[in-house]
């Protein structure tokens, strides 16, 4: 709306609507019962619910507009993006100025994220949607978003996003990918934790992973070890030998059980099994390893953290 020159005045129309609902509700109302008390108390259920729907759509809409006539105020996305280079390449840009030009601030805690997409069909608008569901996992109204490509924005959020509300938004946003960078304040952390999205996001292209949204945290091991593919092809092979092609239940177990600090009965409470069901598969998957497990517990947890990324069944 406010890019086609309309302003707050054309969402009377949901005024005008409101009028008729009230209208149509009340003769029916009066169709459905002849008691007055009865009358009265249907009436005002109906009408308090019809005002307080249109005056949350009508707030809601408001907002989005003033949000939408700030960012055109403020620039073009080819100038935030110019000030977001600048800042990532360490150029001598005040904070102050920096500032002003993208209407985010500098000095706070900020997390960074690219979201994407890789399907040549996409409704783009999801990336859009995308970025705000992060922004409100962060507690946050509005991230700065960069349109970096057709397919790809660059975000920073305050704060940190919340991963489960996070991921439950992206469930319903198909084709959208996110890659989230570390916590970190000022400047320095916009540039570091925009650099660790970096990383995440290319270590998930690398490894072809299934996986539509990782954090920093959980993948630094593996985006480490598997910068170099041949090689850590060769450390899976030789660490897990049989086992590396094992069923899932027998390689999840497993990594349960020693991000569990190899304590079988949190484990089996964290993947819902017996005990002794737990025992079992534990057993089998040190037959199936080329030594045993107490001999190289970390470098078998971090073997199976890479076919987890990697979508390993």
């Amino acid at each position: 709306m406010i890019r086609r020159g309309l302003d707050e005045s054309a969402l009377d129309a949901y005024r005008v609507g409101e009028s008729v609902a009230v209208r149509m509700r009340t003769q029916i109302a009066c169709s459905l019962t002849g008691d007055p008390q009865e009358l009265r108390e249907l009436l005002d259920v109906s009408l308090r619910s019809i005002s307080a729907f249109v005056d949350d759509t009508v707030g809601a809409i408001s907002a989005r507009m003033r949000a939408e006539r700030d960012e055109l105020t403020r620039g073009t996305h080819a100038e935030r993006r110019e000030i977001v280079t600048l800042l990532l390449e360490g150029a001598p840009i005040t904070r102050e100025r920096a500032e002003s030009r993208l209407g985010y601030r500098l000095q706070p805690t900020h997390t960074a994220a690219i979201v994407w997409t890789e399907a040549p069909d996409a409704d783009l608008s999801r990336l859009d949607r995308a970025a705000d569901a992060l922004a409100e996992a962060a507690g946050q109204l509005r991230p700065l978003s960069v349109i970096a490509s057709t397919a790809t924005r660059w975000l920073w959020v305050h704060g940190r996003p919340d991963g489960d509300r996070a991921r439950a938004a992206l469930d319903q946003l198909p084709d959208v990918r996110i890659a989230v960078g570390s916590t970190a304040p000022g400047v320095d952390g916009f540039r570091s934790s925009h650099l660790d999205a970096l990383t995440t996001q290319q270590m998930l292209t690398r490894l072809t992973s299934p996986s539509r949204l990782a954090f920093h945290h959980e993948v630094e091991l593996v985006a480490l070890l598997t910068a170099d593919p041949e090689g850590a092809d060769r450390f899976v092979e030789r660490t897990l030998g049989e086992l590396e092609t094992a069923p899932p239940e027998i390689t999840e177990t497993l990594r349960v059980f020693i991000a569990e600090q190899c304590n079988a009965t949190r484990a089996a409470a964290r993947l819902f099994t017996h005990r002794n069901t737990l025992l079992r598969r534990l057993a089998r998957a040190d037959q199936l390893l080329p030594r045993p497990l107490a001999q190289h517990t970390i470098e078998v947890g971090t073997a199976l953290k890479v076919l987890q990324w990697r979508g390993h069944p």
